[in-house]
């Protein structure tokens, strides 16, 4: 009578070493086991590098709009002035943004002027957004005082303005160069309103690595802002950074409480949510393709044990007869499986990882193959291709890549473990 043994024994391990081992000729690993095992390989390859980019996509593109732009921002709601006009000004902006920075969790509070003008030089134009601010609050925010690429020199921001790369190269300007800003709203005079044109030095360039805001963003001193848009002794809007950007949610009743009754808050989720929401759709469905095609793969593996069971049939009755167990046969066969599930996970995450770490030079290659304009930052807003690499994502490709291994080669194990030792011997 059989005699049952321990779970994966070691000559259990041996005999599936011997089958991975053994060559065609001899009935051991065929070609299709092969192909399953670099198909394995090439879709956790694409299932790593592909989460790998998504995860940097979404970090680059939130670290942008968070160094770059307020997390929250406070405009007033519509009043009439002392002459009975409608007004959004802001009145008492520095008290107000005393009482908002005294609100926990807020690092900066900064008032700011902000219009759509054009800007001009040497014959060549560009719409641009304006923000007038003060110096000492322009440093205060981090991807303008410490960008991707930086020229000329912030702490001369009394003196001109400041200025994205992709601004200074749609006008061809550099810093030192001055420039003309104008406003459609100017002066009103008897043959109808003249528009306002002034110069400014180019003292700044700035680029913090996402297209629309390096092609339309200018900064102008807040003093002058105020002047140019007839704003004297207002503001437009109040910018806020706080500490946990994530929850931005959590500071918007203490926000409105300290601004007061007029005050109207706006987050960062509001403007950019939408985009965000978008790219977790498309996140999800692309785990699910490339899910798909792990699967696929995977079972390449059946087919393969099949086939090995098929070539091995002699084998397996002689060695039922010899008193091995059905558990037995089937865990040699699992373990042939498995082994092909496992190498081919691993050569994946491996290549995968490898691709997210060096992912500039592999793109600076395809980009020059494919003769440029691969990566266009117009579309995609980001200057570059990012990856990050998360150990969560990482563990996600490899425990799907490795259950899906396991469970397709359950069938075929338990099919040669069934297998009727007399049958298997009738021809041998």
């Amino acid at each position: 009578m059989a005699q049952s043994t321990h779970p994966f024994a070691g000559f259990e391990w041996l005999i599936a070493w011997r089958y991975l081992r053994a060559k065609r000729r001899e009935g051991g690993v065929s070609v299709m086991t092969w192909i399953s095992l670099v198909g394995i390989a090439l879709a956790v390859f694409a299932l790593v590098a592909t989460l790998a980019v998504r995860s940097g996509f979404r970090y680059e593109f939130v670290q942008t709009i968070l160094g770059a732009n307020a997390h929250v921002t406070v405009t007033s709601s519509t009043y009439r002035d002392e002459n009975q006009r409608k007004s959004r000004a802001i009145k008492d902006f520095d008290a107000i943004a005393d009482n908002i920075r005294a609100v926990p969790g807020v690092v900066r509070a900064a008032p700011i002027i902000r219009g759509q003008l054009m800007a001009s030089f040497n014959g060549r134009n560009a719409g641009v957004e304006v923000f007038g601010e003060r110096e000492v609050d322009l440093l205060t925010l981090p991807l303008i005082a410490t960008p991707e690429t930086q020229y000329g020199d912030l702490t001369r921001f009394q003196h001109g303005i400041a200025i994205g790369t992709g601004v200074a190269r749609e006008l061809g300007v550099a810093t030192g160069d001055r420039i003309k800003i104008i406003s459609p709203d100017g002066v009103k005079t008897a043959f109808g309103t003249a528009p306002r044109i002034k110069s400014f030095e180019v003292v700044y360039v700035f680029g913090v690595g996402r297209y629309d805001i390096d092609r339309t963003r200018v900064y102008m001193p807040f003093a002058e802002a105020q002047s140019y848009f007839n704003r004297e002794g207002t503001a437009d809007e109040i910018e806020i950074l706080v500490s946990d950007p994530d929850n931005v949610d959590d500071y918007v009743i203490p926000i409105i409480s300290a601004a007061g009754p007029r005050a109207l808050v706006w987050t960062w989720w509001d403007s950019s949510g939408g985009f965000l929401q978008a790219l977790q759709t498309e996140d999800n469905v692309m785990f699910i393709i490339l899910s798909i095609l792990v699967l696929i793969a995977s079972m390449n593996i059946v087919s393969g044990l099949i086939m090995l069971v098929k070539n091995k049939g002699g084998d397996v009755g002689i060695l039922r007869t010899m008193g091995l167990t059905e558990g037995s046969i089937m865990r040699i066969f699992f373990i042939v499986g498995a082994s092909i599930g496992v190498t081919g996970t691993l050569i994946g995450l491996i290549a995968g990882c490898l691709f997210a770490i060096y992912i500039d030079p592999v793109f600076t290659a395809v980009n020059w193959a494919m003769g440029g304009g691969v990566w266009d930052p117009s579309v995609r807003y980001l200057s570059q291709l990012p990856a990050r690499l998360e150990v969560k994502d990482a563990a996600v490709a490899v425990s799907l890549s490795l259950v899906l291994s396991f469970v397709a080669t359950i069938f075929p194990a338990r099919r040669a473990a069934r297998m009727n030792p007399v049958e298997a011997l009738r021809y041998e």
